[in-house]
């Protein structure tokens, strides 16, 4: 028996492709070339795509290959983001899709789904996806990103790392084929700092232009309403100064930031700097300038940069993970270890969610998938270290469980589309009509300790069973069908009991719940708090 196949595999695919590189350099424009030469068909591809990093000029290249030569692909496809993952399979280069999250492109893939253009091989999240890479779901080709590369294909990944390293290892220590485009090319010991080292490497080329970068996690002050800035102070003294919530992540979204601008004000206020909120799991928020300025935060790991903030970690090292040339370090890949098992609380936005407390952002035919937070917002039942907000979740009883992480949804009770408390998720209909195996849910309900509204606080996790979280749920979601199940007499009764808080039981007057109490109320006023490292990212500045 053999035992070296793969090995043997990567080498004549290699020796094919010789002519087409010069050492580890491939032309730009011999770059399709390559990728027919490389890729066999039925092979399993890698392609960098997340949140903030997009292999975008390999993308555009995998979509001009011949379909004749290269087909039947199973893409690995972290996120969606771009028109031409999902070309892949109009064009029939691609078969299976394994992949973690879908932005704008969500429509489109539910429609190719309902059209068989496209088979769903899983909807993962993040950590799970990485995992699959060194199980059943090992590349035999992975297309990445990077900064600048040396001739001997070591790489600089610099503000953004994010998942190169940890797809680029799946690949390089199993015999598969590792290609990265660069923004760069630089000579032997130009490089600010190894990131990769080249001998994980085996293509490199030079993009036609920089790979793209949006400031997706930043959120302008100025659209922040009173209801989030009401719920944001809500959440600081009735869960956070409550339960001692020291490490924490806030999802993407207007709560999370108008929290994040509520601590130097609002949460000094109330005395609590140094007792809450000091250790971060999180992308570089812009709208964590002001607490970081005031002394609130001690450490942040990031999962990737963001626009603009380049030069503001880099001059804040106390608190940022950063290289040796300054430069903020992101790992994807261990950011979401630390938010599984590291950190005490996950708060996050939903835009539904079922009488049970499962949440969901699948909703109106889009298979937008889970990106992260179910890591982050998870009971995570192999952590053993405890912390006081820990072991306030614990069961109690018999039970040995020393205590659970605290998840938070915050969604106001109503908007324009209707109720946010469902009796079923669209999720169910989303999922069976995709054939899933599974209801697509982003949070469930048993994971859910709070549930905050403009209303109020759920603490969910006193509920003794479905029905009491449900009337729980429901007495901070009245004037809606949830709401109405349950009596004036039931919330009193909630309340006394302290399943349920109201702003006026945190002695919290929602007069105040204006902009005014905010530390920072535009990007301009973040970027002048930060003194002038924070630069405003074009799309956001007023034309």
């Amino acid at each position: 028996m053999e035992w070296d196949t793969q090995k043997q595999s990567k080498q004549a695919r290699m020796n094919r492709a010789a002519s087409l590189a010069q050492g580890k350099i491939v032309a730009t424009e011999d770059v399709v070339s390559l990728l027919e030469t490389v890729i066999l068909p039925g092979d399993k591809v890698a392609l960098e795509g997340c949140n903030q990093k997009q292999a975008a000029f390999l993308a555009g290249a995998l979509t001009k290959v011949d379909p004749k030569k290269v087909n039947g692909l199973n893409m690995i496809i972290p996120s969606i983001s771009r028109d031409e993952h999902l070309q892949l399979f109009e064009l029939g280069i691609a078969e299976e899709l394994n992949f973690a999250f879908a932005g704008v492109q969500s429509l489109q893939l539910s429609q190719l789904l309902a059209a068989n253009k496209v088979r769903i091989g899983a909807i993962h999240t993040y950590l799970e996806l990485y995992g699959r890479l060194y199980v059943d779901l090992t590349p035999n080709v992975v297309l990445l990103a990077a900064d600048k590369a040396d001739p001997d294909g070591n790489l600089y990944t610099g503000f953004n790392t994010e998942e190169t390293p940890t797809i680029a290892e799946a690949a390089a220590f199993k015999n598969g084929i590792v290609i990265v485009q660069v923004n760069e090319l630089v000579s032997r010991g130009d490089l600010p700092r190894v990131d990769i080292p080249g001998d994980w490497v085996d293509y490199v080329v030079k993009a036609d232009q920089p790979y793209p970068m949006v400031p997706l996690f930043t959120r302008d002050p100025a659209k922040i309403q009173d209801a989030h800035i009401l719920m944001g102070m809500m959440v600081i003294k009735g869960i956070y100064a409550k339960h001692h919530v020291m490490s924490l992540n806030h999802g993407i979204g207007y709560n999370g930031c108008a929290i994040e601008l509520l601590l130097p004000t609002y949460g000094n206020e109330l005395g609590l700097k140094g007792k809450i909120c000091t250790h971060w799991v999180l992308n570089p928020h812009p709208t964590l300038i002001p607490a970081i300025e005031d002394g609130w935060v001690k450490q942040v790991v990031a999962f990737g940069g963001e626009v603009g903030m380049e030069k503001y970690t880099a001059a804040r090292s106390d608190i940022f993970f950063t290289g040796s040339d300054g430069v903020l370090r992101s790992n994807r890949a261990l950011a979401q270890v630390a938010g599984l098992y590291g950190m005490d609380l996950f708060l996050g936005g939903t835009l539904q969610m079922d009488y049970y407390g499962n949440s969901s952002t699948v909703t109106n035919g889009r298979l937008s998938g889970y990106g992260g937070a179910p890591n982050m917002g998870n009971s995570t039942g192999g952590r053993r270290h405890t912390t006081k907000a820990w072991k306030d979740m614990a069961p109690g009883g018999d039970s040995m469980i020393s205590g659970r992480k605290l998840v938070v949804q915050m969604v106001k009770s109503a908007s324009k589309f209707g109720p946010a408390f469902v009796p079923e998720l669209d999720a169910v209909k989303i999922g069976k009509d995709a054939g899933m195996d599974s209801v697509p849910v982003m949070m469930y309900g048993e994971d859910v300790t709070h549930v905050v509204t403009e209303q109020g606080i759920a603490y969910l996790y006193t509920a003794k069973d479905a029905a009491e979280r449900a009337k729980i749920m429901g007495a901070v979601a009245q004037g809606t069908p949830l709401g109405d199940t349950v009596s004036s007499a039931e919330l009193a009764e909630l309340r006394r009991k302290g399943k349920v808080a109201l702003p006026e039981d945190l002695d919290i007057d929602p007069a105040r719940a204006t902009k005014d109490l905010l530390a920072a109320k535009t990007l301009d006023e973040l970027s002048e708090i930060s003194g002038g490292l924070y630069v405003v990212p074009e799309s956001f500045k007023k034309k």
